[in-house]
């Protein structure tokens, strides 16, 4: 039988994250849900209709061209859901960055109400901290205008603590990080779909 000596720590393994990443994957509650666009003022656009796409864990096609996969990027029209599960300093610094990654890669963003969105990614964050490490992971469902999941982000971000517990150390770099990545896989994917 193994014992834990007195005061140590048990580190967090790999399980436990897995187990954290279904979690916050399966998330329905809408408590601690934060709207971006309060955060962040809506773009207008004007209206297009939908890519088609194809079927959830099937490949994207590759389109042919580079102008075709740019043409795909500006047509799609973006809006973000409630974030689910971070902080209000977490949520400020993420939409911020989400918001000028999706201008520098072509994608229109949208408010909440606008009917032109062509597109909709719903979040799911979870920090975990152990020591002087923070790992926030993170699940993005992106849906097409009639509600089906059409497509998921996901990963995880590692840093040094800053500080505190849960949010508290999560540093803003590491909420900007996953903006990058998430506006970078989403604009690589919308660029792969068939027009």
């Amino acid at each position: 039988m193994n014992q834990r000596s007195e005061g140590k720590r048990p580190t967090l393994g790999v399980a436990a994250i897995l187990l954290a990443a279904g979690i916050v994957s399966a998330c329905t509650n809408t408590q601690d849900v934060l709207e971006p666009s309060a955060i962040t003022p809506p773009v207008a656009t004007s209206s297009t209709t939908p890519d088609a796409s194809p079927s959830p864990g099937q490949p994207a096609p590759v389109p042919s061209t580079t102008a075709q996969s740019a043409a795909l990027i500006s047509s799609a029209r973006v809006q973000i859901a409630p974030i689910v599960g971070t902080s209000v300093e977490a949520a400020t610094s993420l939409s911020e960055r989400l918001s000028s990654r999706a201008r520098e890669r072509g994608i229109r963003m949208v408010g909440s109400a606008d009917p032109a969105a062509t597109l909709m990614l719903k979040g799911y964050f979870t920090p975990l901290v152990e020591g002087k490490e923070t790992t926030v992971i993170y699940v993005w469902d992106v849906y097409d205008p009639t509600g089906n999941r059409v497509h998921r982000i996901s990963g995880q971000q590692k840093s040094a603590s800053a500080g505190g517990e849960g949010w508290a150390a999560v540093p803003a770099a590491s909420m900007q990080a996953i903006g990058n990545a998430t506006m970078d896989q989403l604009a690589a994917w919308i660029g792969g779909r068939s027009g």
